[in-house]
């Protein structure tokens, strides 16, 4: 379909592809509509290419088992760059070089003054 067509020609094509997917599956508009939990008026109007609300034509793509071609449809968004950035943590910049061993072995005192 092309992407520059109204938005009523993208509802028409819609509806006339779940008309064509209902038709296939032999199910009456009044099945449909009572399998979705709509009335068989809605089912019509979505087919006619009428405006619905988005939560029907989920119901009605619910009933014909086709809901997972909408979120197909819909790709996840990807990770934001700073998101990248946190997970990857601060890389290193530079080596650092080898500490020398302090004479003390590791002990010291506070020096007396006096």
């Amino acid at each position: 379909m092309d992407t520059t067509a109204s938005d009523k020609a993208v509802l028409e094509e819609i509806g006339h592809r779940l008309s064509r997917l209902r038709i296939e599956r032999g199910l009456t508009q009044a099945s449909l509509a009572k399998e979705a939990g709509v009335a068989k008026r809605t089912v019509e109007r979505i087919e006619a290419g009428e405006s619905t609300q988005s939560s029907t034509l989920v119901r009605v793509m619910r009933a014909l088992d086709i809901l997972d071609t909408l979120f197909a449809a819909i790709p996840r968004p990807g990770p934001r760059p700073m998101d990248l950035l946190k997970l990857h943590g601060k890389e290193r910049q530079r080596a650092s070089s080898k500490s020398q061993k302090s004479s003390m072995d590791g002990r010291w005192e506070w020096e007396e003054e006096g």
